[in-house]
């Protein structure tokens, strides 16, 4: 089953030390290696983004920035076996800023991708 990572979190004033980006490496590559590990990318600031909703029946689009005090800052999307492994990953994940990158502060959602096993046709 596939789960979609959202890490959204408020950076400190200097830019990644460079033992972050070695953990957050190293950690990809044994994601990748245990095959759990399909994709990942930094998302740039929700002020170069849009915001389409519908409401009431209207479509609308917002330009960013929005309002959330938290930016989206990466995804990362898992095979795993259970959402106890997605969730493994991406503390790992979070505790590497914990550990290395002082004053970092965010929260990583963990997110199941619907899968052909979640529309199972009758039993036959």
């Amino acid at each position: 089953m596939r789960y979609l990572v959202l890490l959204r979190g408020t950076n400190p004033p200097t830019p990644p030390p460079a033992e972050l980006m070695e953990g957050i490496m190293k950690l990809g590559e044994e994601a990748t290696k245990a095959g759990a590990l399909l994709d990942t990318a930094g998302l740039q600031p929700s002020v170069n983004g849009a915001r389409v909703a519908l409401t009431g029946g209207q479509l609308s689009v917002t330009d960013g920035p929005f309002t959330e005090a938290k930016e989206l800052i990466s995804y990362a999307i898992y095979e795993v076996r259970s959402k106890e492994e997605a969730v493994e990953w991406a503390n790992r994940f979070v505790k590497l800023h914990r550990d290395l990158w002082e004053g970092w502060e965010g929260e990583a959602d963990v997110l199941k991708i619907f899968g052909p096993e979640d529309f199972a046709g009758p039993p036959a």
